[in-house]
């Protein structure tokens, strides 16, 4: 049984220059602008669908399709079952009001009973890490307190089918475990679970099947490894397309960046890792730095490869090897960016070019892995 249906999913919106602005409303030119084309998909009663895309790709607009915050220009949406959708969390919070009283006020525009919220308000405190601060406007709290709690308020809602928009990054590396973990819970109760997000680990971990989206289409729907590496491969890609995030191509272009180990098989924690960056220079180049940067999945930096300082490269096409004969990065995917520069200047940059997958190695708990033995040393006793 299917508890969500689309069918030729469509959503446009009429787009007027902004340099039309001082023009009579007939005379400016609109044109349509298609942010979600002729989608169709099902999501199976307790299923965990992933979504994934580039920033444009059409998720924020079929979010909203789905949770009704507005309207399909063509095709139909159903749901079987009630939907709750984490979005914007804290939402409605009315910043004069307690933690407490914003429970209720935001509770209720959730969609919940007064009796509903009045049973899970210890659950709800508890979650949310608030303690004490629950009876103080929320005007006075941290940041990660307000998200924290309106993250606890929706994970509470007592609905079919939950939609997870960017959202299991709230808080602190404590807090997301447990995000991740409350996931899990509504998965082993039967729920149906959409989870839109840009990190490829959680994908992987949570659901069972993902979706490609690029320029408001499906590119690919399968198991969450395989249209990864299909958004990884094209990410790739577009190195050599010149996909370069700022100003004009200059004196170096990146073209192609690998990561393996030295065998050709796959990266994995405590293992060699090689990566290897092709590039070409349209002239020679000394004092040269090239930085791999790998980044963990919530955006932050993880670790740096980089050359020594005085580089000097000569004119046409090459390539630079980067080994680390012990990696200490644990399992999970790592967005790469690369970085050329020369005296302080930028010759090329790319943004979260490529991805490296980290497979599951000697040890897999923990942030790091460390390079240790063990030895066993029996002593005797005196009598």
């Amino acid at each position: 049984m299917l508890d969500i249906s689309a069918e030729h999913l469509s959503k446009y919106y009429m787009l007027t220059p902004s340099g039309g602005r001082r023009l009579p409303l007939m005379t400016r030119r609109r044109r349509t602008f298609w942010a979600i084309k002729d989608v169709s998909f099902g999501v199976r009663r307790g299923e965990a669908l992933g979504i994934i895309g580039p920033n444009g790709s059409g998720k924020s607009t079929l979010v909203k399709l789905f949770s009704r915050i507005t309207a399909p220009s063509e095709g139909t949406i159903i749901l079987n079952g009630r939907l709750a959708a984490l979005i914007e969390l804290g939402a409605g919070f009315h910043p004069d009001l307690t933690g407490r009283e914003n429970i209720f006020l935001n509770g209720s525009i959730l969609g919940m009973t007064h009796r509903e919220i009045a049973g899970k308000i210890s659950d709800i405190v508890e979650f949310a890490e608030i303690g004490d601060f629950i009876d103080v406007p929320v005007k006075k709290y941290s940041t990660g307190m307000y998200v924290r709690l309106g993250f606890s308020i929706a994970a509470h809602l007592d609905s079919d089918i939950v939609l997870f928009d960017e959202v299991l990054a709230v808080g602190d590396v404590g807090f997301q475990a447990r995000c991740f973990e409350r996931v899990e819970n509504l998965r082993e109760a039967g729920k149906t679970v959409v989870l839109v997000s840009h990190d490829f680990a959680a994908i992987e971990r949570i659901c069972d099947r993902a979706v490609l989206l690029r320029s408001g289409q499906i590119e690919m729907i399968g198991e969450p490894s395989a249209v990864i590496e299909h958004y990884q491969a094209v990410a790739s890609s577009a190195l050599a397309d010149g996909g370069r995030a700022g100003g004009e191509p200059s004196r170096i272009t990146c073209k192609t960046l690998s990561f393996a180990a030295p065998t050709g098989e796959p990266v994995q924690t405590g293992g060699p890792l090689r990566c290897c960056l092709a590039y070409e220079a349209l002239e020679p180049l000394d004092d040269i730095i090239v930085t791999v940067s790998l980044n963990w999945p919530s955006g932050y930096l993880c670790t740096q490869l980089s050359t020594s300082e005085g580089l000097e490269l000569g004119p046409g096409a090459g390539e630079i090897e980067f080994y680390c004969s012990k990696l200490t990065m644990q399992r999970g995917l790592y967005t790469v960016d690369v970085l050329i520069e020369r005296r302080g200047e930028v010759l090329d940059w790319r943004r979260r070019c490529s991805l490296l997958r980290v497979g599951a190695g000697k040890i897999v708990a923990g942030d790091f892995y460390i390079e240790h033995s063990c030895r066993i040393r029996q002593l005797t006793l005196e009598r």
